[in-house]
Order: structure tokens, then sequence, then C-alpha cells
């Protein structure tokens, strides 16, 4: 992740108003994902236009890693982005570390394109910038 983990409900709700004004804007197209039986919470995801091309970005709840539910919602928002009249292509980039992520870009038909030096702090990992790939599907 770009943040360190909310500390407090407090700050989880000042970054969800953040999002919904993005949203309001047009800048964002953001989903929560939540459980089927209960609607609760566990993951968000994404989608941040900018002219002809949008960028996802995604975070999962550590206790439903592994279970294919971000493959499935980017698959979704992916095929969603790009079915967009201006969108021609939909990318994202992820740790080099980060195989999780590769394996789940990968599955929605993203394409590596390349090593993006030094290109985002994850301060859960390091203060300075990090390594990243960057993947894309374009139509």
């Amino acid at each position: 992740m770009t943040w360190r983990p909310h500390r407090s409900v407090r700050n989880t709700q000042a970054y969800l108003r953040r999002l919904l004004q993005a949203w309001r804007h047009g800048t964002s197209q953001p989903w929560v994902i939540t459980a089927r039986e209960g609607g609760r919470p566990f993951g968000l995801i994404e989608l941040r236009p900018t002219g002809h091309r949008a960028e996802i970005g995604y975070v999962l709840g550590r206790s439903w890693w592994g279970r294919g539910f971000m493959t499935e919602a980017a698959r979704a928002v992916v095929e969603w982005g790009l079915a967009r009249p201006a969108i021609y292509r939909v990318w994202a980039v992820t740790d080099v570390d980060n195989t999780a992520s590769v394996r789940v870009l990968e599955k929605t038909g993203m394409l590596r394109e390349g090593r993006l030096r030094a290109w985002l702090i994850h301060p859960s990992l390091s203060l300075e910038p990090r390594d990243c790939w960057c993947y894309a599907r374009v139509r």
C-alpha cells in the first residue's frame, strides 16, 4: 500500500470522505468489496480515469487474501473500464516483490510492460521509493 494501515475508525472515515469527494468530481470510481452474508466490507478497488486511460488500485483485508476475491473484482473492474468509450487503457503498478498482486493483474489479462525504478514509496515496506512492475491491458 502507499499508505500505512489506518490506526482508527476516524482515519478510515476521513479516507472515505476524500474518496467520496473524488467520486463526485469524476476522478475516481471506487467499489467497496463486501461479504455476501452480512455485507461486511473487507476490501476496496478503485478505477482512476485520466483522459483515455485509467489506473486501478486495490486493497484487501489480510484474512481474505488467497481466496480469489480480488481477482474477481479486478477482472470485473478492468472489463468495466475498457467498456467505457473514452478509456482505451487500464493499467496498474505493483511492488516487484508482491507476487500475489502480480498474479491478480495477470489473471485480468494485463501484460507486464516493464519495471518502473524507484516508482512508489510503500511506507509499510520502506520509506524510500521501491521498484514496481507496470501492467496494462488495452483495447
